[in-house]
Formats: C-alpha cells, sequence, structure tokens
C-alpha cells in the first residue's frame, strides 16, 4: 500500500468520444497495464492512472474514494474525457466544472451529482481554456468547431477537483479523430505526460494572493467566463448560470428572496476555496442577466461573506498592478 498522490483519467469506454480520447494516450504513450480494479481494466503512467468505465460515468460517485480503497493511492483530481450533447447540434469542443450547488438537496438529480454541492472545481480549467483555444488557432479544426467553456452542470459527485473535457455536439462529430487527437494533446501536455510540468496545478504557496474567478448568471455557454478566463494571470472556479441561480421574490422588500440562489453562490466559493487554497476569491456577475432586486440580493450576500464582485474593467485593473 503507498500513499502517493495520484491522477486520474476516468474515460467511459461506451462514449466514443471519450473513447478516442484515452486511445490516443495509450497509444502515444508506454502505460503499465494494472489489471482490473473494480473489474475495470486501469492503467498507470507516473502519477497519471487512467480508469475504464462503462454504461455511463454520470453516475461514478466517489471515483477518488473508490480508487484509494482499491489501491491506497491518494487521489488529487479526476479528469473526464467526454462527449457533450446539445440541441443546437453545433460542432464544440468544450471544458467544465461539475456540480448541482442549485438543486434542492432533497431532490433527486436528474443527471448525477450531489443535490446542493459541487465538487471542487479543477484548477487546471483556465489553464486549459488558453491552451485549447491556441492549440485550435490555425488548424482545420478552427473552422469546424466552436470552443466554449461551459457552465458547471451534473455529476458525479467527488471531493477533489475535476473537470469534464469534451467533442461536441451530436452522433455526427462525437467520433471525430483530429478532435479527439487535439483534445489528447492538452490531456498530455496539460498533466505532464509528454514533459516533466504540465500546465495548471495550483500551489497554494506559489500561487497565493492569485485571482480565481466566479461568474455569475448568463447562458450555458459561459460567455463572461469564456473572456475573463482567457485573460493572464486569471485562474477559473465554477461558473454558475443563471438558472443555476434559482430566485423566489418576497413580498416583503426588506426580506432577502428566497429560492436556492443563495446555496448556489455558498457552494460554489466552498468548493472553489477548497480547490485555491489561499487564492484571492472574486466574483463576476452578468448584469442583464438579472432584475434589480436579484442583483441587489446577489451584491449584498457576497458584502455579507467578504467577496468582492467586480466589473470586467475592475478585473484588467486589479490584474495590471
Amino acid at each position: 500500500m503507498t500513499s502517493q498522490q495520484v491522477s486520474i483519467l476516468a474515460v467511459n469506454v461506451d462514449d466514443i468520444a471519450s473513447y478516442n480520447q484515452a486511445k490516443y494516450l495509450l497509444d502515444k504513450f508506454q502505460w503499465i497495464d494494472l489489471g482490473s480494479i473494480e473489474e475495470k481494466t486501469a492503467y498507470q503512467l507516473n502519477d497519471v492512472r487512467m480508469w475504464m468505465f462503462g454504461g455511463g460515468i454520470l453516475f461514478e460517485d466517489d471515483i477518488d474514494k473508490r480508487w484509494q480503497q482499491q489501491t491506497g493511492e491518494v487521489v488529487r483530481e479526476v479528469i473526464f474525457p467526454s462527449r457533450h450533447a446539445a440541441a443546437s447540434g453545433k460542432p464544440s469542443l468544450t471544458l467544465h466544472p461539475i456540480g448541482v450547488p442549485h438543486l434542492d438537496k432533497k431532490a433527486v438529480p436528474k443527471f448525477g451529482g450531489k443535490s446542493g454541492f459541487a465538487p471542487p472545481p479543477s484548477t487546471r480549467l483556465a489553464s486549459w481554456w488558453k491552451m485549447l483555444q491556441n492549440y485550435v488557432d490555425g488548424t482545420d479544426l478552427a473552422n469546424q468547431f466552436e470552443l466554449t467553456l461551459e457552465v458547471t452542470h451534473h455529476g458525479p459527485w467527488l471531493e477533489v477537483p475535476a473537470l469534464f473535457i469534451e467533442i461536441g455536439s451530436t452522433k455526427e462529430t462525437w467520433p471525430h479523430e483530429g478532435a479527439a487527437e487535439l483534445l489528447a494533446r492538452i490531456i498530455s501536455d496539460g498533466m505532464g505526460l509528454s514533459s516533466p510540468n504540465g500546465a495548471g496545478l495550483w500551489n497554494s504557496d506559489n500561487n497565493a494572493g492569485e485571482v480565481v474567478l466566479i461568474t455569475l448568471g448568463g447562458g450555458h455557454y459561459a460567455p463572461r467566463a469564456n473572456k475573463l478566463a482567457s485573460m493572464d494571470g486569471v485562474w477559473l472556479g465554477h461558473m454558475l448560470a443563471t438558472y443555476a441561480l434559482p430566485f423566489e421574490k418576497s413580498e416583503d422588500e426588506h426580506q432577502q428572496p428566497g429560492g436556492t440562489w443563495k446555496q448556489s453562490i455558498d457552494s460554489a466559493l466552498d468548493a472553489t476555496k477548497k480547490a485555491f487554497p489561499n487564492g484571492k476569491i472574486i466574483c463576476s456577475m452578468d448584469k442583464k442577466a438579472f432584475r434589480g432586486w436579484q442583483r441587489q440580493a446577489i451584491r449584498d450576500h457576497l458584502a455579507e461573506v467578504n467577496i468582492p464582485l467586480l466589473t470586467t474593467k475592475q478585473i484588467i485593473e486589479m490584474l495590471d498592478k
């Protein structure tokens, strides 16, 4: 038994987009076959473990704890190569954190996760978002795929930082080999499989005081985060869409509105603080996404918990100091 810290790539072999990303990584490097863990094939390369799941991944809770129980290794993060489905059908390459912090804690989550909570967001989100844009630029994929972050959504439940890296959005694009190869290269370079470094792991000493952004409001494809997380010096935490901040207006204007909006914000804050110890946590709000009384409730609550709510201009000024 060992207490080595490891990262897990959780692969869904029944998802062609997930499997193809894994296939490129398996073909490119000399992995060690670990045999069967929980009757699932597993591989090892340095401090990275690839674990092959079947039949869906959104309800595979506690992958971090389950791996440690089986191997003794401490899991520091889980990365999910995946497909992305969207009614629009637009071809897209996406990254996103996970969680369902806005759901009533008694609700049964339709797409996995732990109602009312969100796992820590992967600290790699912003750096991999920048890599995605840089790697696609100038390639044929630039004309074929839209690049976007997605807001925090769905399961599974974990207690370590996690992200999904996805090919979307329909069965026609999920098997795209070029897209899978490019995302596999981001995983490879980002996790240090092809070099000793990697990108995006937070260090509570070296990165202390650096800006960590949480976005509030807007649609599912996070335009505010897309822009702000492209800036040098910005780390990215959870992103809450307008639908993840459900308000119920109080008849008494002196009372805070009801709904789970405050629970959602607090869960996102707690999880992001856990992922980025000693980070400077800030929020930025899409003002157009809310009514005036909703904006004021958000401002008041963030003031109570001592979290700055900044405009894009204020964030740029903060970074320039």
